[in-house]
């Protein structure tokens, strides 16, 4: 599959055309609340406003007033990025007739429809579509908090976490050490923390060449495991220690007082630790009553939830099936929502769910990977319709190929849900 910039949009576009329907109008302008300005926020927003024609009235509301994009955050962390190059604002999408408000939403009123905002009010709405991203379960890694995320940085909600651990990262002493303390599934963005492992080693490689890096997983085997693994032995060699599951990478607590992590009961000294904590649905869905343990069931065929016909959750945040949590998934169910949304709301014609899925990971300059997959809607979840990924020992034309197909995507999507 190759996909660039043009193609991207030109499918998104030709989609929209194809979706624009005859308005069947209630009683006054409906009203459509999005909570949450990444992927799939963004994009649902941005589709009901400019497909509905003035139809729908949607309001997005989301804290931030520039998004930066967890996908492509860790090519930052090797030096391939600067970070304004993966912050966008919401300029686009008010231009494009979507209300923005940056607010937190601190409540949902089921009963009167109603989302609550931190700086006061409420919003009303007649449909609310949830996109909060994710939050991280307290506790998970023994020893850390979110009191700890300075001393030991997440970096996966990009933006100052990001900066926080690129400057942690500059200065570590030559020949330090650097430990990852890995998710358990699901999370977000699958094959995200060893991308960033590759990252972190090229830039140690150009910098600090005597480092070494530290991964403590409590898997048995990770995503694209094979090419990362080829990756760290051809570019990277002797740098990268991945402790897994049979060798206690499970059994790991931390201490950031004192830069220390223990593996299955050995104590190591570390100059930089990035926790990567368990992860669960974004508060606002939690708050809003529709999520069952951790994250949130949807309907396949609209990303409504289990619990409340008139509210939709959509990306990392949802228990859906098959597709990973992603960047590119959340903006392909977003487009399947809005679709939903817009006909139940104006009566316009409602396609058949289509989902689709493309994870491209950087693991040296010009070495790109991917993985990626269609899906179609059951009644039971998403499921995986068919798949591909890259090959081990594929030459390096078309592993730069790979990567600069990623490049038009990062182009493509970011058009996409901002315009």
């Amino acid at each position: 599959m190759t996909l660039n910039r043009r193609q991207f949009i030109g499918t998104t576009a030709a989609m929209a055309a194809v979706l624009s329907a005859p308005m069947v109008k209630a009683q006054g302008t409906p009203r459509v609340v999005v909570v949450g300005g990444g992927a799939g926020g963004a994009t649902a927003a941005r589709y009901l406003a400019k497909d509905s024609k003035g139809a729908i009235d949607v309001t997005l509301i989301e804290p931030t007033r520039k998004y930066y994009t967890c996908f492509f955050s860790n090519l930052y962390l090797g030096g391939f990025k600067e970070i304004e190059d993966i912050g966008h604002t919401y300029g686009g999408l008010a231009a494009g007739g979507v209300n923005v408000v940056h607010d937190w939403a601190v409540g949902v009123d089921r009963d009167a429809k109603t989302v609550a905002l931190a700086g006061g009010g409420s919003v009303p709405y007649d449909k609310l579509i949830l996109s909060p991203g994710i939050d991280f379960v307290e506790g998970a890694v023994e020893g850390w908090g979110l009191s700890a995320q300075n001393a030991m940085p997440h970096a996966y909600k990009a933006g100052s976490q990001s900066e926080l651990l690129k400057a942690q990262l500059m200065a570590m002493p030559e020949g330090g050490t650097f430990a990852m303390v890995a998710p358990p599934n699901p999370f977000r963005c699958p094959p995200g923390p060893y991308e960033r492992v590759s990252m972190v080693a090229h830039f140690l490689k150009q910098n600090n060449p005597t480092a070494k890096i530290i991964v403590a997983d409590p898997k048995p085997k990770f995503s694209k495991m094979s090419l990362f693994q080829e990756g760290w032995a051809n570019h990277y060699e002797g740098m990268v220690d991945w402790i897994g599951e049979d060798f206690g990478g499970g059994n790991v607590s931390v201490d950031p007082g004192a830069m220390t992590v223990t593996i299955d009961g050995e104590e190591t000294k570390v100059d930089v630790c990035n926790v990567i904590p368990a992860m669960k649905a974004g508060r606002i869905a939690d708050l809003a009553g529709v999520t069952d343990g951790n994250w949130a069931p949807v309907n396949a065929a609209d990303m409504s939830t289990k619990a409340d016909a008139d509210i939709y959750v959509l990306g990392d945040a949802s228990s859906q099936g098959d597709m990973p949590k992603s960047g590119f998934s959340a903006n392909s169910q977003a487009k399947v929502c809005a679709n939903a949304v817009r006909g139940a709301l104006t009566g316009s014609k409602v396609f058949p769910a289509k989902f689709s899925n493309t994870c491209w990971s950087l693991i040296a300059p010009d070495d790109g990977v991917k993985v990626g997959a269609t899906y179609e809607a059951t009644p039971e979840k998403i499921a995986k319709v068919d798949g591909f990924i890259s090959k081990t020992g594929e030459s390096a034309d078309l592993r730069k190929a790979t990567y600069e197909e990623s490049e038009g995507w990062y182009t493509g999507i970011t058009t996409d849900m901002l315009g």
